[in-house]
């Protein structure tokens, strides 16, 4: 069973990994709205130093609305980005409403 279900609140956490991590550094710290669960695939993180036998991570499709990421910049209410982030940066919020 998934971690986290469409709908669920999620706030990205701000691991402090260094390098291309695929979690850019205004998405973090940010809560967003699971979309979709994507599958398990390795840890990219991983893979780009080499290390092929590491552990599946679920992969889910988060939103973000665009105004709260860029509070200061004239965005419609209804735009969103969707970024594709990997379960061991996410954190359930209390607005969670599905249990792990």
């Amino acid at each position: 069973m998934n971690r986290f279900a469409a709908g669920d609140q999620v706030r990205v956490l701000a691991l402090g990994k260094q390098g291309h991590v695929r979690i850019p550094h205004y998405i973090r710290q940010q809560t967003g709205q699971i979309v979709s669960y994507c599958g398990t695939y390795l840890n990219p993180e991983d893979l780009a130093l080499g290390n092929t036998a590491g552990t599946a991570v679920d992969l889910y499709r988060v939103a973000f609305k665009q105004t709260q990421l860029w509070p200061h910049e004239d965005h419609p209410r209804q735009d969103r980005l969707i970024i594709e982030i990997y379960d061991h940066w996410l954190a359930p919020t209390e607005d969670t409403h599905h249990a792990p």
